[in-house]
């Protein structure tokens, strides 16, 4: 079965509709933020100076400036892994997952393997599904679109002498658990695994997509390599005022109020679909996000379009199909509208 790696939510956005689509978070923009963003406007006349924005991401990790390397978002640290390791035997990606890791290899020339986690299984990985012989593993925590968070544990399995193990934690930053200060599962500060490499990305909880600022941590010399296949001046001069205004403590802390907001709502979108005929919630969803599988999910999707509602297909990704749907998790009272609206569409279904 082919799949189409280069769909994004966006493309399900039009004028008029509510975004279920896209995960990015919608609110305004944090004075904090913005301040930074706009006063780094008047410095556009000088090429951007990345010290201070890698220095204030490597103190928010615990890590020495060597092991970070910002990016134009995370999906440009894709395509540079892809690049700068051209020499990889075996490649292989975690599925389903977000597509741009393998549509990155591909693009580059790899042959990719994949590994396909199981619904039954809830969508967790089981280690022991990769291949002792794949040198570059690429896997998401959370896993976009399943919203499955991997125990550390599992991930820190994976790593080895010989082989680049890439943790996309892309939205790392909107779990929570209680009773804990951090984020849960995350590996961004563990230096003490071969090969490792972490990619962040600050244009989901913060509304940043359009500005474009992730980052990668690793050895130092690989990410050396991955340097060396990256363009000049590649992170724009507001893009790394946001980097140090989201590594401060401020941010830090906002984003923990955010990401225990964030899991009250998707506990309360999960319930309300579990509740609706012939929707199946697999797992434990724990990002922006849930996946749900329902029959003729293409054409409900295409009737919640016209109620005004946007929500991304499942059947782009490797290890779901067309009877998948990918939802955002919103505010409650939208939610509530859209679970309403959902319900009457299957209802009606002949």
């Amino acid at each position: 079965m082919s799949f189409d790696l280069d769909h994004h939510g966006d493309a399900e956005v039009g004028a008029g509709l509510i975004d279920l689509a896209v995960n990015v978070r919608h609110q305004p923009m944090p004075g904090w933020l913005s301040g930074p963003i706009m006063e780094s406007m008047a410095g556009l006349a000088a090429y951007p100076d990345a010290d201070k924005a890698t220095t204030a991401v490597a103190n928010r990790h615990r890590r020495p400036k060597e092991e970070v390397l910002l990016t134009a978002g995370a999906a440009q640290a894709f395509v540079l892994l892809a690049q700068a390791l051209r020499t990889s035997k075996k490649p292989v990606v975690v599925h389903p997952q977000f597509t741009e890791p393998e549509a990155a290899l591909r693009n580059a020339g790899h042959h990719v393997g994949r590994v396909i986690l199981r619904e039954e299984d809830g969508f967790q990985l089981d280690p022991v599904m990769v291949p002792d012989d794949a040198d570059l593993v690429f896997v998401g925590n959370p896993t976009n679109p399943t919203s499955v968070l991997h125990p550390a544990d599992d991930l820190a399995k994976l790593a080895r002498p010989g082989r680049v193990l890439v943790v996309d934690e892309a939205f790392a930053d909107t779990t929570w658990r209680a009773g804990t200060d951090g984020e849960p599962e995350s590996l961004a500060e563990r230096r003490d695994l071969p090969g490792l490499v972490v990619l962040r990305s600050l244009t989901k909880t913060w509304g940043l997509a359009g500005l474009r600022i992730g980052y990668a941590l690793g050895p130092a010399d690989l990410l050396r390599r991955l340097a060396a296949a990256q363009p000049l001046w590649a992170v724009s001069t507001p893009a790394l005022a946001a980097a140090i205004a989201c590594a401060s403590p401020v941010a830090v802390a906002a984003e923990r109020e955010i990401a225990a907001r964030l899991t009250e709502q998707r506990d309360h979108l999960v319930e309300r679909l579990r509740r609706v005929p012939s929707v199946t919630v697999v797992g434990a969803p724990a990002s922006a996000f849930v996946a749900v599988r329902l029959a003729e999910a293409d054409q409900i999707r295409a009737e919640l379009r016209r109620r005004g509602y946007a929500v991304r297909r499942g059947d782009t990704f490797p290890g779901l199909g067309p009877d998948w749907l990918r939802i955002a998790v919103r505010d409650t009272s939208t939610t509530d509208r859209f679970v309403q609206t959902l319900s009457e569409v299957i209802e009606e279904r002949p």
